[in-house]
């Protein structure tokens, strides 16, 4: 999944391994997935951004610090990386993608929580194409969603 993901990542935002989003707290830990993704389970203290409705406005009021250190993660990686691009030309200085999202986040035996911030080992698997790269947690696919071309 590491070679996919990094094809398919920009090449102008860095990357953070699941292990250095774990070890820092500090890090703003943003989901750039669809609002029932993050309801399914999310990283803790993670914020929603969204993707397909990420507003730039809200996010400069609700985020005002332009050299915090902010990781975008979504399912594998895509989205987040241009989620982070977004970020970067906003003027936020300290943007990374977190590689292999959520879905390595689960691999890699790390928790996640429901929309009740209980822990929980289910995980929006996106489709069920994207849901083969994901051996560990319980994978939901409701409402299915038939995109196959953004993980």
């Amino acid at each position: 999944m590491e070679k996919i993901i990094e094809k398919l990542a920009s090449k102008d935002i860095p990357l953070a391994s699941v292990t250095e989003v774990a070890v820092n707290p500090s890090y703003t830990r943003l989901d750039a997935r669809e609002k029932e993704e993050f309801e399914v389970s999310h990283l803790p203290n993670a914020h929603y951004i969204g993707y397909k409705n990420f507003d730039a406005g809200k996010f400069n009021s609700l985020f005002p610090d332009r050299d915090a250190t902010y990781v975008v993660y979504c399912s594998v990686g895509i989205r987040s990386g241009k989620i982070a691009e977004e970020l970067q030309k906003m003027g936020y200085k300290d943007v990374k993608n977190m590689s292999g999202g959520i879905f390595k986040w689960i691999e890699e035996d790390h928790p996640v929580l429901d929309a009740d911030e209980k822990l929980t080992r289910k995980v929006h698997a996106y489709n069920r194409l994207w849901g083969l790269l994901l051996s560990k947690g319980e994978k939901v696919y409701e409402p299915e969603n038939d995109h196959s071309d953004e993980g």
